[in-house]
């Protein structure tokens, strides 16, 4: 399925107008949590900030080099200790609503989960209204391809003039099977398409996870839960392909991390959020991969004609193989 709107210029840095107070549970701690979403000054990013840690020690930029565990949810940690955790249905709700500057504080170790998407998250910006600032929007550029590979499971960047994700995911369970979703990510796009999409898991696998120390907090009113073959929420799914439209949501909220948008496309078999982490530090490892552009530097023009034939045919191979793959093991 293709997903596809018009997309319109966003140029200048944005933050909230007025600030925005949430109250929730962890979906892994199971605790408390109160989280205010604050404007921020023009350049200084998204950053958490923990309301609870020593003073002076509670400040954490979400950027990609402080990711230290992705294991069920992407977790934050400054120099001190101090960490954040489930951050990425809020990253991609600010993604997706174009703010580009915004201080997060919490009283507590993880973000509230709300409903299990970022639909909450979404409503609450719209409300607050957005404050465009006297600066140009900063974007990363991909001027060349970069992967990684995990087994079967890969995730590529590669130019385009457009911010644009192509994920494809394969589970053994029949509810959600193979599933397959492109879209262009716009304003529209993301809170019609993507922002209701939930979190989802299976009841088989509830026991082992508690006991590990996560999905604490979890239940039927902020995640999909499967059992068998049936999911057993009772108003059912919010989408036919509500599965395939959460795994994007979650790659776009993991990719917010590199610090800005990223102009290019995402193309991903099987992520999860240490493949996302994974090919960010990829990415960064190679200066001549990307290029930090403002938005009035952006044009429509094809990037791909930057690119050698080779290397074009390198990359096309790949994913051709890969999908090659899918179809004989399906």
């Amino acid at each position: 399925m293709i997903l596809d709107t018009k997309q319109t210029d966003r140029l200048t840095q944005t933050t909230l107008k007025e600030s925005i107070r949430y109250v929730g549970v962890g979906l892994h701690t199971g605790r408390g949590v109160s989280m205010h979403v604050c404007s921020s000054e023009i350049n200084s990013g998204i950053c958490f900030v923990r309301k609870d840690a020593p003073v002076g020690q509670g400040t954490i930029p979400a950027l990609w080099h402080n990711v230290t565990d992705t294991q069920h949810c992407t977790v934050i940690r400054n120099q001190y200790g101090v960490s954040v955790r489930s951050i990425e249905h809020l990253m991609a709700a600010l993604r997706g609503c174009n703010i580009d500057n915004a201080i997060i504080e919490l009283d507590g170790p993880e973000v509230p989960i709300m409903d299990g998407s970022s639909r909450p998250f979404v409503s609450s910006i719209e409300r607050a209204g957005k404050v465009h600032q006297a600066a140009h929007r900063k974007m990363i550029r991909i001027d060349k391809p970069i992967s990684v590979w995990d087994g079967d499971k890969f995730a590529i960047l590669t130019p385009h003039n457009t911010s644009r994700l192509t994920v494809d995911i394969d589970f053994s369970n029949p509810v959600v099977g193979y599933q397959y979703l492109s879209v262009k990510l716009t304003d529209n796009t993301f809170k019609h398409d993507l922002a209701a999409a939930r979190t989802f898991g299976f009841m088989n696998e509830v026991g082992d996870l508690r006991k590990r120390g996560l999905a604490r907090g979890g239940s039927l009113h902020n995640a999909i839960v499967i059992d068998e073959d049936c999911v057993i929420n009772e108003e059912g799914l919010r989408f036919e392909d509500e599965f395939i439209r959460h795994k994007i949501l979650d790659c776009i909220g993991d990719l917010y991390l590199a610090g800005a948008p990223i102009l290019g496309h995402f193309h991903a078999y099987k992520p999860g959020h240490k493949l996302n982490n994974a090919l960010v530090h990829e990415l960064f490892r190679d200066e001549t991969a990307w290029s930090y552009v403002s938005s009035d530097e952006n044009n429509t023009v094809a990037m791909w004609r930057k690119l050698s034939d080779t290397t074009v045919a390198n990359v096309m191979s790949a994913i051709r193989v890969a999908r090659e793959w899918m179809q004989k093991v399906a």
